[in-house]
């Protein structure tokens, strides 16, 4: 396993080691123990999530207020856009983004700490997206900051109009918006 720094703190992508033959190819997605070594983080995963997507569906930018979950992220089939916005107001990267592409072929993983905001844009015709999280779902504590609010300028990579949820599109702007301190 390989583990790359980003240029928000914390967030890591994790490319595993795959084993491929003529049968095709087996890797461990997760291992608690490497995971551990290999990055310092000793993470407790409550959840795992599953979604699909069409073509230009974009979710997020989520959050819990309350309840903050780190996820480990990747794509099972597919390819998508992925990204952290960093939402720690003491953090020296507030406001910054990260988006790394995320594939069934590549099979890369990203870690999301808890306290940033993510999302993913589907770039292929659709994918499956998975999920581990450290805190359980909390509705009543989720947050949406608006996908494309200017302060933040995150280049998605679209096609066409984005295909949103009406929470997305009710997303607040980062100047408006509950953060960390």
């Amino acid at each position: 396993m390989r583990v790359t720094p980003t240029a928000i703190a914390d967030v890591l992508v994790i490319e595993p080691e795959v084993f491929g033959d003529a049968r095709g190819f087996f890797f461990e997605s997760f291992n608690e123990r490497a995971f551990a070594q290999l990055t310092g983080i000793t993470a407790k995963f409550v959840q795992d999530n599953h979604s699909r997507s069409v073509r230009n569906t974009l979710r997020g930018l989520h959050y819990q207020i309350q309840q903050p979950q780190g996820k480990l992220v990747r794509a099972v089939t597919g390819e998508v856009f992925d990204v952290v916005v960093d939402i720690r107001r003491s953090s020296s990267t507030f406001g910054r983004s990260v988006g790394v592409r995320l594939s069934a072929e590549n099979k890369k993983l990203m870690w999301v700490p808890p306290g940033l905001a993510h999302g993913f844009s589907v770039l292929s015709e659709y994918a499956d997206f998975l999920y581990k999280t450290t805190d359980y779902w909390a509705p009543q504590y989720e947050r949406t900051i608006l996908w494309n609010d200017p302060e933040i300028a995150i280049a998605w990579p679209l096609a066409d109009e984005p295909i949103l949820a009406a929470k997305d599109r009710a997303g607040k702007r980062l100047y408006e918006a509950d953060v960390f301190d």
